[in-house]
């Protein structure tokens, strides 16, 4: 499996993955439309613009089959080092189970400390349990308690 950067080739296959989830579809996200709209192409120019911003694909063959969006966020604690926030992980849901979503973890992880990141942190729902337990597995501890607004 090759990880690389999204191009904007790469969305529709993104936005399938992202779609192809029970609590994104509980959250009225599940259905990927036909035309990807402006909203979508906006912030993936954004993403795609900001040196802080890497959504990456993991793709095997010619098959999007991964993916997930890292954010580096400097800061004044941990002696000035940036932070890497891992989002939106999503294998496809034919390919659960055969390793590719620890391959995509242990990556983002080297990805953070080729940055000099002192510290790579996510957030998952409370109802993936099988999510945590999966991270448990790849070092990440439930250090702390994670509150979010919808706006």
């Amino acid at each position: 499996m090759d990880f690389r950067i999204a191009t904007r080739a790469d969305v529709p296959a993104v936005l399938d993955l992202l779609a192809d989830d029970d609590i994104t579809r509980e959250r009225g996200y599940g259905t990927v439309p036909e035309k990807v709209d402006a909203a979508v192409w906006a912030a993936f120019e954004a993403i795609d613009a900001d040196d802080r911003n890497e959504l990456i694909v993991a793709v095997e063959g010619d098959e999007v089959v991964g993916t997930c969006q890292l954010t580096f966020i400097p800061g004044l604690s941990r002696g000035g080092g940036e932070r890497m926030l891992i989002e939106a992980v999503r294998i496809h849901s034919g390919r659960r189970g055969e390793g590719l979503g620890g391959e995509l973890i242990r990556w983002t992880v080297a990805r953070a400390r080729e940055r000099g990141c002192r510290i790579a942190q996510l957030t998952t729902d409370k109802r993936r349990t099988d999510a945590h337990r999966f991270y448990a597995r790849l070092g990440f501890e439930a250090s702390h308690e994670g509150f979010k607004m919808a706006l």
